[in-house]
């Protein structure tokens, strides 16, 4: 259709600093007005909105499709549909594929696969290094002219640290966004759970703070140095997000954001051994959950992101220490918002900010907004609406979700991807 009319519902884009009821006109793919008719404007279709929440679509930060390589987890088409169908119309997925994402060659076939799929739109990172081995640098500039957004190693380490800075003053040359998921490999070592109480408890291999703390610290030390732009990525400690106020105090050139999983559950939640709750990096303490969530309200941490890895259920059987880490997340993004707006004393608009607005900034896109002339993608939910967790709801592949059986409150009707209507 070339034109469409969504009535009545509540519109919030916190980009433009908009929360009210009101109208909003799509035309050719693109929003023409709001609020006020067009004088020459005939729908073709009509939403009724009412008592609905109208925003911009979602931005995923960090969502592995693990397509090429392991389809028995997922692939383009099931998580691209999944992500649509809750209200995510943009994500980026890192470059852990098999093979990795460190050539041209696999940047355009994922994009064909996505173009394929007709959903979300995919925004491929591209290795760092070649192979993510941390030793010789990728071919940052013609990933990029291939369709690559940023650049990261994922959870590989970098094997030098002048690899590092001369990965980082490539980058800064060309202005290229560089995503770092802070770790120290050698400190993690091998670790399934945060060095404390449980893992003290259960005699489990803990991970430090440290690890994070310290690969931090380097790569802040690195980014003054060669003035490249930094997103830091999940992260899972209360210092962290003090070592990123203070890196943004000095006008460093960085963002981070969080994986949604890490604002609800601490260690604390270990005690059954639940293979789902097996993430990297870990759930930390109480202390550490609530400096996350005071980063978020004060501006320092800019983004939440689902951290969403699907996987299939070999992954997540045997024993706690041998299960592979990570959470089925896409679907459960939307409520989780909601679930932390209640909470936490924040306006929906903020919470719908750190999905979109905030999202697009670290990105440096022109999306997550209702701007006029703004292509249409659209997110249209219910934030009463009840909804249980199950086979009958669930499209992801990945099936691993703490969240299983559970009811949970906010669900997506409809969404508009490119001015196309999609009923969720």
């Amino acid at each position: 259709m070339s034109t469409l009319l969504i009535t009545a519902g509540r519109l919030i884009d916190p980009a433009n600093n908009i929360d009210q009821v009101g109208d909003l006109y799509i035309k050719d793919h693109r929003i023409i007005s709001r609020f006020n008719r067009p004088s020459d404007f005939s729908a073709e279709h009509t939403i009724d909105a009412k008592d609905h929440i109208v925003c911009p679509g979602f931005i995923d930060l960090s969502a592995h499709l693990r397509e090429p390589g392991q389809t028995q987890k997922a692939t383009i088409l099931s998580e691209t549909t999944a992500a649509l169908n809750s209200g995510i119309t943009t994500l980026c997925c890192p470059p852990d594929s098999l093979p990795i994402n460190d050539t041209p060659a696999v940047t355009e076939f994922i994009l064909d696969k996505v173009e394929h799929a007709n959903a979300a739109t995919v925004l491929p990172i591209g290795a760092l290094t070649q192979g993510l081995e941390g030793v010789k640098l990728s071919a940052m500039v013609a990933l990029q002219k291939a369709g690559c957004i940023a650049f990261s190693n994922d959870q590989n380490p970098i094997k030098n640290t002048l690899v590092l800075r001369r990965s980082l003053e490539y980058a800064a040359s060309h202005d290229l966004c560089v995503i770092i998921r802070p770790e120290d490999p050698w400190l993690q070592n091998q670790g399934c759970i945060h060095e404390g109480f449980q893992a003290s408890r259960f005699g489990l291999q803990g991970i430090p703070k440290a690890s994070e703390i310290i690969a931090i610290q380097q790569s802040l030390t690195l980014c003054e140095l060669t003035g490249c732009r930094i997103h830091f990525t999940q992260l899972s400690c209360h210092e962290s997000v003090a070592l990123i106020k203070a890196a943004k105090q000095k006008k460093l050139p960085v963002t981070a954001d969080v994986a949604m999983h890490h604002l609800f559950f601490t260690e604390d939640a270990l005690n059954t051994f639940d293979s789902t709750l097996h993430v990297r990096p870990p759930f930390r303490t109480e202390y550490d959950r609530q400096g996350l969530i005071e980063g978020l309200k004060t501006g320092v941490i800019d983004a939440i992101c689902s951290a969403h890895q699907p996987h299939d259920a070999d992954a997540k059987l045997g024993a706690f220490p041998s299960t592979e880490p990570g959470i089925s997340a896409l679907e459960t993004l939307l409520p989780l918002v909601l679930k932390l707006v209640t909470e936490h004393d924040l306006s929906l608009s903020q919470g719908i900010a750190f999905i979109t607005q905030n999202a697009a900034a670290i990105l440096n896109i022109q999306e997550g907004n209702l701007a006029i002339g703004s292509i249409a993608d659209i997110c249209i939910f219910n934030p009463e609406q009840r909804w249980t967790v199950n086979e009958q709801n669930w499209l992801s592949q990945g099936r691993n979700t703490p969240f299983w059986g559970q009811t949970l409150q906010g669900k997506t009707t409809q969404v508009i991807k490119s001015g196309a209507v999609i009923n969720a």
